[in-house]
């Protein structure tokens, strides 16, 4: 497998995704503001989230592909991976069918319990009609799920990860569509559409995937459910899994609780920063996690310690290389970008300030979550989902003391900062059990190289610190003042950044032309044996 390739392949697509995802954000911003109506759709919005994260980027796609890829070995007519996947699907199928319909009938419950016990102002028709709206992607997307999962198992990135565009122009859709419609000036019409719009886009990327898996050459024939040994084997395997990544969407509701705890808008605020934060998240963290599964399996399949320790080593080099300079860079210009992006309309400067303090807060933890997502496949590519559990469960217990501690000094800036001091805590964990097991180290070369980025990165940030009060009449201007303002600051930081990488070593020529080879990773691993 080539990393850099599939990595890119990821990177590029998701990256249009988030760039369709801020022009919906831009709208959000524009025509809900940070008002009632604003809270109750990011509410109803994030709760099918929440499951999906625990399905899509979680337990099922890491106890699921190493099953398949062993599957795919035994049988080159890939008779054994198609019986496995419809095994699976028959019974993944009810079990999501029973689990929405319950949580759709608990429904006003919920949001009780996120709302500060009824006491928060969001309890109501509204928000609860908009949740149970929403709702279904759940189901829809968790299918998705399996079927991205057997075309990342094949290396054939490029349907899953363009999936989520769809979402995006769903919800863009709904937008315009009810702009048109009320003129902007009803946000509850519009909170409506998008809820419509999200299970819409739930059904199209479902629809999406199973072509792509069709055209793969895989079929889905109904079954019967039927928990065959295999399935069992999965279950075993995703169960520890679920409960892992459950906690960490445990300490997802524990913020939508804290946030309810919160003045109107909080809901708001949380999600616009949150959306610059999963920019660099979700283009290098998940896209490298995705994409080193697989080929760790392999190696682990194979009893190629080397092989295991160099891919692992040359993703989180790359993923470091991207994301220390994206997380000093966000925290440096949070309040030009904030400004560019999302003030005007319903969204006050003053609502800019507050979302800006968010994301300074927010990337503090930034480069934790992309190891996170680095580390973890070292676990479950080994079948030990159970690991996982122990370091989350931790560090969940560390964010509640964090929140509690810090939100009545700094309101929701401690909550983002809870989350990111929690997300190095569970790094620290996780890479200390594979040191101890011999499972992977970081080499004094990677720690080097680690160190340069970070002092080019330091130098990038002096720049932009100099640079960004130079366009602070522009930031908030028209489209075109905004467009070049922000296209001058981020080139000023990115030709920083790059020359001072290049001259200090922290870009490794030799690795990025050996990693655009064909069979990169295979290649790297044999040398570094």
């Amino acid at each position: 497998m080539n990393l850099l390739k599939s990595t890119g392949t990821i990177a590029g697509l998701t990256m249009v995704s988030r760039i369709f995802g801020f022009a919906r954000d831009i709208l959000l911003a524009r025509i809900l503001g940070a008002g009632a109506a604003a809270d109750a759709w990011q509410l109803a919005f994030q709760l099918p989230n929440i499951f999906r994260r625990l399905f899509a980027e979680g337990a099922f796609s890491a106890a699921f592909v190493p099953l398949f890829n062993r599957k795919m070995e035994e049988d080159e007519q890939r008779t054994a991976a198609q019986n496995f996947a419809i095994d699976v699907l028959s019974v993944f199928v009810p079990i999501l069918l029973i689990f929405s319909a319950i949580m759709m009938l608990i429904m006003p419950g919920i949001i009780w319990l996120i709302d500060d016990f009824g006491e928060g102002g969001r309890t109501n028709d509204f928000t609860v009609s908009l949740a149970r709206i929403a709702f279904p992607y759940l189901a829809l997307i968790s299918l998705t799920t399996l079927f991205a999962a057997i075309l990342n198992s094949l290396s054939r990135f490029a349907a899953a990860a363009a999936a989520p565009i769809l979402l995006n122009i769903c919800l863009i859709t709904a937008m315009l569509i009810a702009a048109f419609l009320n003129n902007g000036e009803d946000p509850r019409q519009t909170a409506y559409f998008l809820a419509i719009a999200t299970a819409t886009a739930g059904l199209l990327q479902m629809l999406w995937l199973y072509y792509w898996a069709r055209k793969a050459g895989f079929r889905f024939p109904i079954r019967k459910p039927k928990f065959t040994p295999d399935v069992k084997e999965l279950g075993i395997l995703i169960l520890p899994a679920v409960f892992g990544a459950g906690i960490y969407q445990i300490s997802r509701f524990i913020d939508l609780f804290f946030l309810g705890r919160l003045p109107e808008g909080s809901f708001a605020f949380m999600a616009f920063a949150d959306r610059l934060n999963q920019l660099p998240l979700g283009i290098i963290g998940i896209a490298l996690g995705t994409a080193i599964l697989p080929a760790l399996s392999r190696f682990i399949a194979k009893d190629d310690h080397g092989g295991a320790q160099r891919i692992q080593s040359n993703a989180i080099e790359l993923g470091m290389l991207l994301t220390i300079p994206a997380a000093i860079a966000l925290f440096v210009a949070a309040g030009p970008l904030v400004s560019s992006f999302y003030v005007g309309g319903n969204f006050t400067a003053e609502h800019g300030q507050t979302t800006s303090a968010v994301v300074a807060a927010l990337v503090v933890g930034l480069p934790a979550y992309v190891l996170v997502k680095v580390l973890i496949p070292g676990f479950f590519a080994r079948k030990d989902t159970k690991t996982p559990v122990y370091t989350a469960g931790i560090s969940l217990l560390i964010n509640i003391a964090l929140n509690l501690v810090l939100i009545p000094i700094y309101g929701i800036v401690g909550v983002a900062l809870a989350g990111a001091l929690a997300a190095w805590c569970n790094c620290a964990m996780l890479y200390t059990m594979l040191h101890r097991r011999g499972h992977f180290h970081l080499e004094l070369s990677l720690l080097g190289r680690i160190t340069k980025i970070t002092l080019s990165a330091m130098g990038m940030a002096a720049a932009l610190y100099f640079a960004a009060p130079i366009g602070e009449g522009l930031y908030d201007g028209s489209i075109g003042e905004r467009v070049g303002s922000i296209t001058a600051l981020v080139s000023v930081g990115g030709l920083v950044y790059a020359a001072l990488a290049w001259m200090t070593g922290a870009i490794d020529r030799d690795k990025i032309t050996m990693l655009t080879k064909k069979k990169a990773a295979e290649e790297s691993a044999q040398e570094g044996q």
